[in-house]
């Protein structure tokens, strides 16, 4: 007798057949044991997705011919759609791709001293709000699929297998945290070693704009790092830049992220985005240094990526420097984050998917 299945299966969004990239482990043993497949099977099947890149069904050579034909039949293994590549001066490329429903992503691929780090979107658009953020000027369309997601590390991985691609940031476009589900899916692909992608749970940054219920989920649920844009020491400033500080002010966001799960040797990484006039001032600095006081953390200052789009600017360097060296005071870790990609738009806040440009 066949076992009652407990999963429910994803509907595709966009198309009669689902992508499937969108089922987890559990979801297509489910679906192998519905149609008379053995189980193991579906660590055969994503080992050929993940690690040997299949895109066709029939290239899974040690899967029987009527296996292939049956998955050939109600999936497909969708590939982004590459609208457009850019490289900066300093190496950076960035990817806009086109989804199945016409909506439009970018993907950031950043060159390091040894390794590569990629920046990743996890909504098409994004709905908080954040005043010093481009993408927030477009909107809102929807949440990204867990396919849509991996297939950003999947599809460079393949595109660029040469580039020791090791460290895998969630600071694209979208708030994570608002796609909790998806993103959690796409993590334990993107960080599995015997059928996924293979990315150390160490390499991988999930940042937040201080989405607090999901919070204290993220530390249960998987082991990656968390990084928390905060970008103001008190809630008039914050919450003129970010309007989630309304719902969830500095203090509630902060005390969530004193009792953050996760082992000692780790920090939060606490982003802070330097603004002229707005938050840079050695006020700033003390109030930000007493804040953390409770909890485990290291700072990026980001001096402001300017931008037609926006009336901030950027501080001069010896406001950036003094803001520094008072945190340092403080006995904090604070790295001055140098953004790359500028000249073509990728870095930080500056993503957006309507500056679209077709390839030639």
């Amino acid at each position: 007798m066949r076992k009652e299945c407990n999963y429910c299966y994803p509907m595709p969004l966009f198309s009669n057949i689902p992508d499937i990239k969108d089922f987890t482990l559990d979801r297509l043993v489910c679906w192998l044991d519905e149609h008379g497949l053995e189980s193991y099977r579906a660590k055969q099947i994503f080992k050929w997705v993940y690690l040997r890149q299949a895109d066709i069904f029939d290239d899974m050579t040690d899967l029987p011919k009527h296996a292939r034909t049956l998955l050939t039949n109600h999936f497909t293994i969708n590939r982004l759609k590459i609208v457009h590549i850019e490289t900066s001066k300093d190496g950076t490329k960035k990817f806009l791709f086109e989804l199945n429903d016409g909506q439009h992503i970018e993907t950031v691929l950043i060159p390091e001293e040894n390794h590569h780090t990629l920046c990743i979107s996890s909504q098409a658009g994004c709905a908080q709000g954040c005043k010093f953020c481009l993408t927030a000027k477009n909107g809102f369309a929807r949440n990204l699929t867990p396919g849509e997601i991996i297939a950003q590390v999947r599809d460079i991985k393949k595109l660029h297998a040469s580039d020791n691609l090791t460290n895998i940031v969630f600071m694209g476009m979208g708030e994570p945290l608002a796609n909790y589900t998806n993103v959690i899916h796409a993590i334990n692909v993107i960080i599995n070693g015997d059928f996924g992608l293979q990315i150390s749970c160490r390499k991988v940054t999930v940042s937040t704009a201080g989405m607090v219920p999901n919070l204290n989920k993220l530390s249960h649920d998987t082991n990656i790092n968390l990084a928390v844009s905060l970008n103001a020491s008190d809630n008039i400033t914050r919450s003129m830049l970010m309007p989630i500080n309304k719902t969830y002010p500095i203090e509630v966001l902060l005390d969530e992220c004193r009792r953050y799960n996760m082992s000692e040797c780790r920090k939060i990484t606490i982003e802070y985005i330097l603004i002229k006039g707005v938050n840079d001032s050695k006020e700033d600095a003390k109030r930000l240094a007493s804040l953390l006081r409770p909890i485990r953390s290291k700072i990026n200052l980001i001096p402001f990526n300017e931008n037609k789009a926006s009336k901030f600017k950027r501080p001069d360097k010896s406001t950036i420097d003094n803001f520094q060296k008072i945190l340092l005071k403080n006995n904090y870790i604070t790295i001055i984050r140098n953004s790359k990609g500028m000249d073509i738009s990728a870095a930080c806040g500056q993503l957006s998917s309507k500056q679209i440009k077709t390839t030639s």
